[in-house]
């Protein structure tokens, strides 16, 4: 029994309980909460259904829970129901029914843990868009993995995600972009405003080499085909590594877009119009205030120009136009004041603010014997994606950026991340799914074949460790809901985390395989089917993180 099923079985007998009694059903929560608690000894299963519900049924919180537990030792899924202090309610499952959840993984294989939270709902979800100025640096990089874990975990809960980057190629920045390029190519030093680094001189490179007469040219003209050139190939480079990266995205929107079509212009033509936008100073403010701001937002200069904040809105717009229901922006720790910006341009544009969520990550710090890490090759400066990626490889940068709550900081040490060792998270999990794997060929080795679930005894199942694994197989589509609505992908990694230590200690007091034996014994064909769930979870888990699940290590 799942949980969620035994939830439900909770507030069924809850239902039943009441209306024998004359009593009020409709004080029942949609949704009873049940969670394991932390005393094994205390149960499998806790819920404090009796005293969240009893005084307003008009009875004693215990009287509810001895009434309950009475009705649900009757049921055949549950072994033992106590009651324990003002009314909280402890339950223990009948083996077979506890085993109804390896039942459960594997039968629903690849698909297990997932859910229909959002079914329908499409979700644009933008993340990364870093300015195609230079390589992705280590915040970037943090977005490119827990973004795709975040679009997975909403996929998963149903949601039609559309993962976008924004591409920044308007504005002040890609004006020194062209000025570093230009000196670049020139052999002269990089402009006091412009960026430094080896990669500047690697694009100038490249650019003198498709466009040989490129500084014989007219300024303009010159100009033009050093930013044409120079920020196509910036930005061939920044998809590249995001796919090596194991980071596709879906649409790769252009910011210029935005103004050569006049998007931003007629929408803020049409925004005058509001009272959302109002005139003062010769310009043309957003009610931004409204929305948590600590100040309005300029949206047209007094010379006329548009601010930055009205591509924003007009970009918005566009997202809205093309169906999405949720626009998600996952930023850096210095867009803390976007919250309320882009609610108020959702507001401006008609919009309920809600149809905008913004995410704020915190800084990544790269640490080595306790230090600070500097190892830029190209940038000189910080660390890029790529630099992280050679030092560890995709799947420990990805986990590791993954696994900490992205609106925290978080120090990476490399060397841990980079041990073939229990101390190393992500190596603990993928060896627990190897080790899995290996142990299903050993048993195909010995002529032991687990076959299908359904024929299998899995009440036998009796064990401390089988049954704590067992529960924390259990746990995983609640997991999964709960990443997906608290957009905390993290969880997910934590959760690995707990199943590949459960699956650990099973393994140590449970012995599967008996050296010797080459026919299967109902207990132990139990176990290979508890260790095939374990496998499956540990893969599904995987791959919401963009993590591989080696069979080997």
């Amino acid at each position: 029994m799942t949980p969620a099923a035994l939830a439900e079985l909770v507030r069924n007998t809850a239902v039943d309980v009441l209306s024998a009694r004359g009593l009020d059903t409709s004080v029942l929560p949609e949704t009873v909460t049940v969670e394991r608690p932390r005393n094994p000894e205390h149960g499998d299963y806790a819920t404090n259904i009796a005293m969240q519900v009893a005084k307003k049924a008009g009875v004693a919180p215990r009287d509810l829970a001895t009434w309950l537990a009475e009705a649900l030792t009757s049921q055949d899924a549950i072994d033992v129901a106590d009651v324990a202090g003002p009314g909280f309610l402890n339950l223990r499952l009948a083996p077979d029914a506890q085993a109804q959840i390896v039942r459960e993984a594997l039968g629903s294989g690849a698909e297990y843990g997932k859910g229909d939270l959002y079914d329908g709902l499409k979700v644009n979800l933008e993340f990364v868009s870093a300015n195609p100025t230079g390589p992705i640096h280590l915040g970037g990089t943090r977005w490119a993995a827990a973004g795709d874990a975040l679009g997975r975990v909403l996929s998963a809960q149903g949601a039609e995600v559309t993962r976008e980057y924004y591409f920044n190629d308007a504005g002040a920045q890609i004006d020194r972009f062209v000025r570093s390029l230009i000196a670049g190519a020139k052999g002269e030093p990089a402009p006091e405003d412009g960026y430094g680094g080896g990669y500047i001189g690697e694009i100038a490179d490249q650019v003198l080499k498709a466009e040989p007469g490129v500084l014989e040219q007219p300024e303009d003209e010159r100009n033009e085909t050093f930013r044409r050139v120079g920020v196509g190939l910036m930005f061939e480079e920044i998809k590249q590594s995001l796919n090596d990266f194991g980071t596709v995205f879906d649409v790769y929107f252009h910011e210029d877009s935005l103004h050569i079509s006049g998007q931003v212009e007629t929408c803020v033509e049409q925004l005058k119009a509001s009272d959302h936008l109002y005139y003062t100073d010769g310009a043309w403010w957003l009610r931004s205030t409204e929305y948590g701001d600590d100040k309005d937002r300029v949206v047209i200069k007094s010379d006329g120009a548009p601010a930055y904040i009205a591509g924003d809105i007009a970009y918005l717009r566009d997202k809205r136009s093309r169906g999405f229901d949720l626009c998600i922006y996952m930023l850096g720790a210095d867009h803390h004041g976007y919250i309320a910006r882009l609610k108020a341009a959702a507001a401006a544009l008609g919009d309920d603010p809600s149809v905008v969520e913004v995410l704020i990550g915190q800084m990544v710090n790269l640490m080595r014997d306790g230090k600070p890490v500097r190892m830029s090759k190209r940038n000189g400066t910080v660390v890029t994606l790529e630099d992280l990626v050679e030092a560890v490889g995709v799947d420990a940068a990805r986990y590791s950026l993954i696994r900490s709550s992205v609106d925290s900081a978080v120090d990476i040490d490399l060397d841990l991340i980079s041990k073939r060792t229990n101390e190393n998270p992500v190596f603990y999990v993928q060896y627990a799914h190897a080790r899995l794997s290996s142990l299903q060929r050993n048993a195909t080795s010995l002529g032991i074949e687990r076959g299908s679930v359904e024929n299998a005894d899995l009440s036998l199942l009796t064990h401390e460790r089988e049954g704590d694994l067992i529960r924390t197989l259990g746990e995983f589509p609640r997991v999964v809901r709960s990443a997906a609505q608290l957009r905390e992908p993290h969880r997910v990694a934590r959760y690995l985390e707990d199943v590949a230590s459960a699956y650990h200690k099973f393994y140590d007091a449970c012995r599967v395989l008996q050296p010797g034996d080459d026919q299967a014994n109902p207990l132990t064909i139990a176990r290979l089917q508890l260790c095939e769930a374990t496998r499956q979870v540990l893969a599904n888990g995987l791959g919401l993180l963009g993590v591989s699940a080696p069979e080997q290590m």
